[in-house]
């Protein structure tokens, strides 16, 4: 057995280790504290162009303390349907900054901006929990805004006279045999379908017998109830009109083993925004992406693309992210474990992906500060996650 002179040995272990040292710096050295420059109270900002190997890739970087911002989830034009720039969305709320949030349906259709999976804005449910997704909960309170990375499910019921009944979906189309519920977020009318059978609620009443072929208006304080095919039996015999009828949301909650001594921690309790994304990327301060869970595909988390994140901090920090791509020798964009390394670089205890692609915006002080990557510029999404300065209690009179 040959033994190497300590020496060396000792000189081999140091330069193995600045090396280790020189590639996480060259991965994460520019994104330290004072990187980040106030542009308000409680809102800080960075662009890094930072190098993977020899690729390039910009990143925008917004950290935000949460004692002096709040954060809100919009929609798109107010309504749980539709398509608006994340500037636009931004510009109408009056927000400092703002990111795209959730994944939506993009096409030419009726239904182009319906939400994929969890969407409650203002404690109103605009969408239902679409699988394991994971998603991001905001509950502001007088002081301060919390926030909660995790898995909550919303199950829909509806109650007629004394019978229950599972609700499909919210406010998008219906595949066959599904009961959907539209509210008045949807806009003023059902969407026509020689399939749909209708019924009306008004004031938590029946309001009519049922119809068929969809149309119907929405009462502004009401929904209709629409199946596709036959109205289950259930519903048809408790249907008539005057009959009281209600929606039951069923709410639950994953919890995360934390590992001190039996401790479990828990998404936050009556949340008034949430909004989904695809996949977790950081738990509780270890990598974790979980895209086989949330039903993604290998060559979404793998390939590099322009990503949109959020995170919270060891600090107790907020951290919004944009990173561009599909734009070679400019920036290439990160796959998933590269964002999820550059974020645990960052202090990330929790973290999750958003919708990203050509959908990637960050608006910042009335402009667009990273740059889209479809050829027309912003693109139009479904809803964005707003930064707003909390307004400072006005100082006594003498």
């Amino acid at each position: 057995m040959n033994y190497e002179n300590p020496d060396k040995y000792f000189i081999r272990v140091k330069l193995v280790l600045i090396s280790l040292l020189y590639a996480i710096c060259s991965f994460a050295g520019q994104t330290f504290a004072q990187d980040f420059k106030t542009v308000h109270d409680g809102v800080e900002y960075a662009q890094v162009e930072h190098k993977i190997g020899s690729d390039p890739v910009k990143v925008n970087l917004l950290r935000l303390d949460l004692k002096k911002v709040r954060l809100d989830v919009h929609h798109a034009l107010d309504k749980a349907i539709g398509l608006e720039t994340t500037s636009s969305i931004a510009t109408r709320k009056g927000a400092v900054a703002a990111i795209n949030s959730g994944f939506f349906r993009l096409d030419q259709s009726e239904f182009a901006g319906e939400t994929v999976g969890n969407l409650l804005i203002d404690r109103r449910l605009f969408s239902e929990s679409f699988g394991d997704r994971i998603s991001l909960g905001i509950l502001n309170a007088k002081d301060s805004t919390r926030v909660s990375v995790g898995r909550i499910f919303y199950d829909v019921w509806l109650r007629i006279g004394k019978f229950s009944y599972p609700v499909s979906g919210l406010n998008r189309e219906a595949k066959p045999r599904e009961t959907i519920l539209f509210f008045p977020e949807f806009g003023n009318v059902t969407p026509k379908s020689p399939s749909a059978n209708e019924i009306t609620v008004k004031a938590n009443r029946i309001l009519n017998v049922p119809t068929t072929g969809g149309g119907n208006e929405i009462p502004r304080d009401g929904f209709v109830i629409s199946s596709t095919g036959p109205l289950p039996n259930e519903i048809l015999i408790n249907s008539s009109v005057g009959t009281h009828v209600f929606v039951r949301q069923n709410i639950l909650t994953e919890s995360i083993d934390t590992g001190h001594g039996g401790q479990r921690r828990r998404f936050l309790d009556s949340p008034e925004d949430v909004v989904s994304g695809v996949p977790q990327l950081v738990e509780l301060g270890e990598i974790r992406i979980t895209w086989e869970k949330e039903k993604s595909s290998r060559s979404f988390v793998e390939t590099r693309h322009p990503r949109t994140a959020v995170a919270k901090l060891k600090d107790g920090k907020f951290l919004m992210m944009t990173v561009d791509g599909r734009q070679p020798g400019v920036s290439v964009g990160m796959s998933l474990q590269e964002l999820a390394e550059y974020l645990l670089s960052l202090g990330a205890v929790d973290a999750m992906n958003l919708d990203g692609g050509g959908s990637t915006t960050m608006f910042l002080d009335g402009k667009v500060v990273n740059t889209p990557s479809d050829k027309k510029g912003e693109r139009k999404v479904g809803d964005a996650i707003l930064v707003t300065l909390r307004k400072k209690p006005a100082a006594r009179k003498k």
